[in-house]
């Protein structure tokens, strides 16, 4: 995200010498709108040498500490050089298929999984091929690009509401709650994101088995799944994947720190994965085989143990020290125990954009709480005075730093 190329939103509709636009307007994702805006005021895109990328939801994308090397090199033959199959590589597919069997107990095979260029793409093709009647059930405050894939796609959706009286953690019945007049899908990220907050145990246990009846689906985000300790994945309650409409998505931009190569995956049922592919066949023609490639290489068996280790101690130290900084300042924590961020209520009424036009000409930037708004009520949401600050790209030693901006900033 550190590369911004314009200030311009791109959601004019505004006719040019050429007569009227053939494309629809389109604003991007919320993010982005800080990103302009940071860069119009201080002059340097957000990710540049001086800038603070609170707002950023990347990982540190080079060895952390207990962690493994990050691969310099990768091997690329002629045939690599081909068209990718619509499916995936086979070697990874497999990989994947095994690195889920050994680590959750899960019952798939290569045939179950698909791979993607990131996790938003399999995101997206799920929801595109969603059958007439089926509706979405999804919680108030969730990932930003939720909002945009349902929207543009037509998705028709219902809230359940996450707020500060249930601290941004439904009770889960709240999704599971069978609807007569139409199918659900639960659409949810896990651990969350914007808030941390992680599903685990029983709670995954009555989301797979309501996702295991006729009337019911489940599209599970995985992209944080190794930030929480232990990591946490609904494939490991999940018996038969093939007698269900389960979704589980998974990606190597977070745990695996590569959110560049733009790999990511979709497991489920053989008969789901063979639409899928079916349509990349068509609409996205494979994906990057030297991307595949080094997904390979950051999957291989001695060193995935190390990351699934060396990942939730180090993030986990971070979430601990930048959240008891954090409460001594005044801000509220509502943070659960995964992810990279901390999703907090700023002191005072202070708004996040208010926040924001203090922290832009000191280099840095954080995300508003109301882009994580799945009404998008803008500035009148009630996440307007929550914000969601990244720790996922910081080094450990710019946390004094970190700190002594955000509090300036804060008792401007």
């Amino acid at each position: 995200m550190s590369d911004v190329p314009s200030t311009d939103s791109g959601s004019s509709d505004t006719a040019t010498d050429c007569g009227p636009s053939f494309l629809q307007p389109m604003p991007p994702m919320g993010i982005y709108e800080t990103l302009y805006a940071f860069q119009a005021t201080f002059g340097e895109p957000m990710g540049t040498v001086g800038t603070h990328p609170w707002s950023q939801g990347f990982p540190r994308t080079e060895q952390i500490p207990g962690g493994p090397e990050m691969p310099t090199t990768v091997g690329v033959s002629s045939e690599n050089l081909l068209y990718p199959k619509s499916w995936g590589m086979p070697a990874l597919r497999e990989r994947i298929a095994s690195y889920y069997c050994k680590h959750y107990g899960a019952s798939i095979d290569a045939d179950n999984v698909m791979v993607f260029a990131g996790g938003r793409p399999a995101l997206l093709s799920v929801l595109m091929f969603l059958e007439n009647g089926i509706r979405v059930r999804i919680a108030s405050t969730e990932y930003t690009p939720y909002y945009d894939l349902l929207h543009r796609l037509a998705v028709p959706f219902d809230l359940i509401e996450s707020d500060q009286e249930n601290r941004f953690c439904p009770p889960i019945n709240s999704y599971t709650e069978p609807n007569p007049d139409h199918r659900t899908m639960m659409l949810l990220s896990n651990p969350c994101n914007p808030t941390g907050i992680t599903r685990t145990g029983a709670e995954i246990d009555t989301l797979v088995a309501a996702a295991s009846t006729p009337d019911c689906g489940l599209l599970i985000d995985e992209a944080y799944e190794l930030f929480h300790d232990p990591p946490v994945s609904a494939l490991s309650q999940i018996r038969d994947i093939n007698q269900t409409n389960i979704f589980v998505i998974g990606a190597a931009t977070k745990g695996l720190q590569s959110p560049g190569i733009r790999i990511g995956w979709a497991i489920a049922a053989k008969r789901h994965i063979k639409i899928l592919g079916n349509f990349s066949s068509f609409g996205m023609g494979g994906v990057s085989h030297p991307s595949q490639c080094y997904a390979l290489e950051l999957m291989a068996e001695g060193r995935i143990e190390q990351v699934r280790s060396a990942i939730p101690a180090f993030y986990g130290s971070q979430r601990q020290r930048y959240g008891e900084a954090f409460e001594k300042m005044g801000l509220r924590l509502f943070t659960g125990d995964g992810g990279f961020y901390h999703w907090c209520q700023l002191p005072g009424g202070m708004t996040a954009t208010e926040l924001n036009d203090r922290l832009f000409p000191e280099g840095a930037a954080i995300l508003c709480g109301n882009d994580c708004d799945m009404r998008r009520y803008g500035s009148l949401s009630p996440l307007r005075n929550f914000i969601r600050f990244s720790f996922g790209p910081l080094a450990p030693e710019s946390f004094e730093e970190d700190i002594e901006i955000l509090s300036r900033a804060l008792n401007d």
